[in-house]
């Protein structure tokens, strides 16, 4: 592998890492959380000059269903995390406590509220696109040039177990009220144990990471036909 393409892995990997730190604010407090998430906020820098030529292969090639859907994905992460990144300023009592901004606390709020935990789905759903990526880099890694019949049964079934757990959690913490501004305020439990928050925030984003990652798969099966079909091989 590339020099360059391992950095990306690492900074990405940096970033969903961070992300899902971040999600457990009521554990580490203001100070940690705005340093945590000024450092997300220079990956996020990092990953856009890394990813260049993603944006000039914008318009060339032609534009597939699964192109598209990836399309659509990217650019409401990048919305997502650029909301976070202005009302975390906005919001800062710390790190950019310099900039002296008073104005706005309440929009800021409901802004930090609703794009944390969009971009919490849309992350995940952005490494479900490129799951296929990762899962190929770790057949390599493992040396597995024909993976067994008992890892094709097993690995997507542990993963749709993965993903049904992550719904069920993703129902019960109620996630779609603060996505959807429902509320104004997050319900924080500080007497959660920390463990068993994290393993819900990683099925959470497994289920949506199994959700993109099947659809991916999908769209570009239909894109073959479709394709197959216009070659006048009916």
């Amino acid at each position: 592998m590339k020099p360059k393409a391992a950095f990306k892995i690492v900074v990405d990997t940096l970033m969903t890492l961070d992300l899902l730190f971040l999600m457990g604010y009521q554990f580490w407090g203001d100070v940690v959380h705005e340093w945590v998430g000024a450092g997300m906020f220079l990956l996020f820098i990092l990953h856009h000059i890394l990813n260049g030529d993603w944006y000039k292969s914008l318009f060339k090639g032609r534009y597939t269903p699964s192109r598209i859907f990836q399309l659509i994905v990217d650019l409401l992460v990048f919305l997502a995390m650029i909301g976070l990144m202005v009302s975390g300023i906005m919001l800062s009592n710390h790190v950019f406590s310099f900039l002296n901004i008073h104005g706005g606390m309440s929009f800021a709020r409901l802004l930090h509220m609703a794009a944390s935990h969009w971009g919490f789905v849309l992350m995940a759903l952005h490494l479900g696109l490129h799951w296929g990526m990762f899962l190929g880099l770790t057949k390599k890694a493992l040396h597995l040039k024909h993976p067994s019949r008992v890892r094709k049964i097993l690995l997507p079934v542990l993963g749709a177990g993965i993903a049904i757990y992550g719904l069920i959690v993703f129902i019960q913490r109620d996630l779609l009220t603060y996505m959807l501004l429902q509320t104004q305020f997050v319900f924080l439990d500080f007497g959660e144990s920390i463990p068993l928050f994290y393993l819900d925030y990683f099925a959470m984003m497994g289920t949506f990471i199994f959700l993109a990652y099947y659809v991916s798969v999908l769209l570009r099966k239909c894109s073959g036909k479709r394709a197959y079909k216009k070659g006048g091989f009916q």
